[in-house]
């Protein structure tokens, strides 16, 4: 009878576990689908391709905020990138050639698999997210990200605010306390980076 109870308890266990992970990956997709990023790669590694990039990003992200300030949704803010992409694009040329560099720079809109990410002080799960990318030279560098939609690094953004407005309760709890949640983290990561793998 011990046997038995125990073997139910363990099994309540993982029953309970493998719910809980299931509500937190649909989460997790529902964060993604929600989602607009920014995804900016340097020519190279080297200090002044590093700086170029930051300078591209400052840039982009002073010139562009208006694009975003008064957009209710994921699929506004995708519509005014599409329309205004050959404008940011001219804008990071404008930055670089100011820099002193000929480097070529291309805007795109793209989906795009990323890992599990932190931006100050909130973490987005892995997988595939809608961004727009900025591509300088030889895109060989390290890159930087943040968020455009919800407005979470443009100038005016409130990002509690913005959280708070787009996500639901449990969602914005996932994305504000990533410690509490490392192995759903990582579970999800893991099984991203499969379907990704798969997916070519």
């Amino acid at each position: 009878m011990g046997k038995w109870f125990k073997a139910m308890a363990v099994g309540l266990v993982i029953a309970i576990s493998a719910q809980f992970m299931m509500g937190f990956a649909s989460d997790c997709g529902e964060i993604r689908e929600q989602v607009l990023r920014l995804h900016i790669l340097a020519n190279s590694d080297s200090k002044e391709d590093q700086q170029l990039k930051l300078a591209v990003r400052d840039r982009i992200l002073e010139e562009s905020g208006e694009l975003f300030e008064t957009l209710g949704s994921k699929t506004e803010a995708e519509d005014s990138v599409k329309e205004h992409l050959a404008q940011i694009e001219e804008i990071a040329r404008q930055e670089i050639e100011g820099q002193g560099y000929s480097y070529p720079v291309k805007a795109e809109c793209v989906n795009m698999f990323f890992d599990t990410r932190v931006y100050e002080d909130f973490t987005l799960p892995a997988g595939q997210y809608d961004a727009v990318r900025i591509t300088i030279g030889e895109a060989k560098g390290h890159n930087w990200w943040c968020v455009l939609y919800p407005m979470m690094c443009l100038p005016a953004a409130q990002p509690k605010e913005a959280l708070e407005e787009t996500f639901t309760a449990s969602q914005t709890e996932i994305i504000e306390n990533s410690d509490d949640y490392q192995i759903e983290f990582a579970t999800v990561e893991l099984i991203e980076k499969l379907k990704d793998w798969l997916s070519f």
